[in-house]
Order: C-alpha cells, then structure tokens, then sequence
C-alpha cells in the first residue's frame, strides 16, 4: 500500500482523489482482514452462548451442543422397542444377557417402587404452588424440600422453536405449550447378575427412551440386610404344624378317614419373601437416584461433551500447533509431524477422560440432590440417603455402570483422584448431601421467621 502511495505522490496526486483512494483501499482491507480473522471466534462464541442453560432444579451452567432436531432423532432411535435393544447390546459385550422375566417377584418390585418415584415428577414443575406444606414439617416428620428456584422444565424440541419463531414473526406472544416432561414412564430391566450389585440409567426421551437398569445382585444385598423377612403368614399356618402330638394325631386320622373324609389342603407358603419398609427404602434410593439421571438429561450432557464438545476443541488446538509447527518439523520430513499429532490425540484423549470423569462428579452430585426431593415427594425419608451412600462404598461391584466397564472405571477413577481430588467421589457426595438438608433446615427457617414478622406487622 505505501507503495501505491508513493507512484500516488511521484504522479502528482499526493492529495488527490487518487490518495483517498488508497487509503480507502486500505481500510477496506484491512477490515476484511479482522472480519476473516474474527468471523470465525464470534460464530464458535455464538454457538456455545446459545448452547449454555441452566439445569433444571439445581441451576447449575451446562453446554448442550445438540440441536433440537438432534435429539429427537436420538430419542426416536430408543423410543419403544430401541431402548431395550441399545441396552442388550451394551450388556451382550459383557455377557450379561440374562433377564428377570416381568412375572418373577423381583422385577415387580422394583417396577412398583420405580412407578411410585415416577408418580412425583410433576410435583417437580409445580414445587411453588404446593403451598406451605414443607413450612409444617417437625423433627421427626419426613422433611420436605423448599421450593426449587428453576423447576422442572421440558426440553424445547424443534417443533417448539418453529412455533414460537411464527408467533413472534406474526407480532403475538409467544407461549409455552402445555406438555408434560417426556419420559415417564421410564423402561426398566432387571439382570440376573449376582456378582454386580449396582444399577445405571441410559438413554432420553419419550416412549420408553429413556430407562433404568437394576443387577440382581443389589437386591440380593438390601434383601440380606435387617435380619428376617417379613412375611404375610403366620408360621402355624404353614403346612407343617409346630406341635409333635398334633401332628401324631393328623397322621393317624387321615390314615384311618383320610380316603372317606378327605383333609382340609394345607395352605401354602408364601413363593418368596416379602420386602419390609426399609427394604424398600434402600432400593427407592437407588432408583431415585437413576431417575434424577433421566430427568435431568444428563446423557444429552454427556453425549455432547464426549463426542461434540472436546474432541472438536481438541482437534483445532492440535491443527492450530501442527501448523505453527510445520516451518519446524518441514526440515524433518512428514514423520515428526506425524510424530506431533500422534501426541495430540493421545493428549485428546487424556484430556476427554479427565472432562468426563469431571462432569461425572457433578452429575453425581447433582442427581443425589434432586433424587432427595423425589424420595420426600414419595413418601420416603431422604435423610436415610446418608447412611445408604456412606454404607456403600466405591468397588467394582457397585459402579454405577456395565460389569465389563466397571474394572476399567474404578481404576481410572483412581487415577483421576491422584491428579484432581484426594477425596473420594462417595466421600464427596455424603458432604454435599448433607449440605442440601442443611440448606433445606435453613430455608425452613428464614421462610418461618419471615412469615412471624409479616404477621406480627399486620397485627
């Protein structure tokens, strides 16, 4: 440019039109320069804003790279019959293909207690209308959460994005329309495994797309806890009678009468155990806790900072080195460049494990907080959730995912836990646990003391 301006001012029209020109010319330039320099960051920094929301219940900030059309697609994959055959897949690769049949005991307790958590999901979208009934608990009543200051919200779904961009092209209010959250009721499949005693949730959306599934060998564990098992029987009714003359006599007359006067048929005892309360309590933790996986979609999260998120930021961060590089490694031939990229992926990796395992803690965290309110909502006394995670240690039994990946897991957790926190994730969840009822007793009581001042002025 400074050399157009100087054949400018040698040809006589230093302060011509033709400098103007130039200059122009310069700033033109120039400016498209920075729009190609910073068109791209501004597009990368609008899709991640209008990525970012809050979760719902806990307000905590999120990135979904998923669009709405995205998700319903994933959810017509596992909608019905999908889900079921997704899950079968993932439990084929660890040979764990034996299912509980819907009749067998066990599955129907565990579906009853599921459908019983199910039935307080909308008490999530409505916790402030449900008047002052969490004000009123006692010390020894069931505590009641306060209410959440971001309900329970349906996620928006592209039909919903169309409608409300015609409204608002068409000068009118946009509304939102009136549907229930999607997913319950959720699908459920117990594995006869008694080796894993742990359960985990999978998959999104309505029609069965999303579900829980429960190992045997949990409930082999909450059925051997507190001693007997109650029964709906009495023991003298069972069909060996306790007393040895009474049974002498009932022998010796049906021998004599049996074939002319037949017995009464004894009656039979009970196929199978009956679950007590707090049985039922354990299980419903476990399931509450699955639930609130659901609910609050954190396979949409997971999926998208797995597969979208960090393997794309990862990806230009080694594009970008590989080509500050390439004056260097030139000289070299394509080997070390070559060389360079295979350190970026295995950093790639490391960097997604380590991503992943953060973003786990928080959904652990997160879903323990939510699956409190859901057990009170129930009927169920959320404080036992301390004692039930405090009891429940990290193994490789109890992962909360696929027998076949919970080696791998414990022993990346651990390593994980030597570069993050040295606090184990069970220790962890306890404290924010008990946080949460910490909170709720101090909420109780600014909502209490509030109330008195109010009504003491308007006296």
């Amino acid at each position: 440019m400074r050399k157009h301006l100087a054949i400018a001012e040698a040809s006589g029209y230093g302060d011509s039109d033709r400098k103007s020109f130039v200059l122009r010319k310069i700033r033109y330039g120039t400016i498209l320069i920075h729009l190609l320099l910073f068109t791209p960051a501004v597009l990368f920094w609008l899709t991640i804003l209008a990525s970012v929301e809050r979760t719902p219940l806990t307000g905590r900030w999120r990135l979904i790279l998923l669009s709405p059309e995205e998700e319903e697609e994933i959810a017509l994959q596992l909608a019905g019959p999908g889900w079921y055959q997704a899950v079968g897949e993932i439990l084929a690769k660890d040979g764990s293909r034996n299912t509980l049949p819907p009749t067998d005991w066990r599955t129907q307790w565990v579906q009853d207690t599921l459908r019983r958590l199910e039935g307080v999901i909308p008490m999530l979208q409505h916790e402030q209308e449900l008047g002052s009934k969490w004000l009123e608990c006692g010390p020894d009543d069931i505590p009641f959460p306060p209410p959440a200051d971001y309900p329970l919200r349906p996620r928006p779904r592209a039909s919903e994005y169309i409608r409300r961009f015609a409204e608002v092209s068409c000068a009118r209010t946009p509304h939102r329309s009136p549907h229930v959250i999607p997913g319950p009721p959720y699908s459920l499949m117990v594995v006869d495994n008694p080796e894993a005693s742990n359960a985990f949730s999978y998959g999104f959306g309505p029609d069965g797309g999303g579900g829980i599934v429960v190992f045997s060998g949990f409930l082999d564990d909450v059925l051997s806890k507190g001693g007997a098992v109650a029964s709906t029987m009495e023991e003298m009714q069972f069909s060996h009678p306790s007393d040895p003359a009474q049974s002498q006599s009932t022998s010796w007359y049906s021998a004599l009468f049996g074939g002319i006067f037949p017995s009464q048929p004894a009656v039979p005892a009970p196929p199978h155990p009956i679950p007590t309360e707090e049985q039922t309590s354990e299980l419903a933790i476990l399931l509450a806790h699955e639930l609130s996986h659901l609910i609050l979609s954190h396979h949409l999260e997971t999926l998208s900072s797995t597969s979208v998120v960090w393997p794309g930021i990862v990806s230009i961060v080694t594009d970008v080195v590989r080509a500050m590089l390439f004056p260097v490694t030139m000289m070299f031939g394509p080997f070390l460049n070559d060389a360079v990229a295979g350190v970026g992926k295995s950093a790639s990796w490391d960097l997604q494990t380590m991503a992943e395992y953060c973003t786990s803690q928080h959904q652990e965290i997160e879903a323990d907080v939510v699956s409190a309110r859901l057990l009170a909502h129930a009927g169920f006394d959320p404080r036992h959730a301390l004692r039930f995670w405090e009891e429940r240690g990290e193994t490789e039994q109890t992962a909360e995912c696929t027998p076949g990946k919970a080696k791998a897991k414990a022993a990346s957790d651990l390593r994980l836990r030597w570069m993050g926190s040295a606090h184990p994730l069970n220790q962890v969840r306890v404290g924010k646990l008990r946080e949460e009822f910490e909170r709720w007793e101090k909420e109780r009581a600014k909502a209490r003391k509030r109330l008195l001042q109010e009504s003491s002025r308007a006296s």
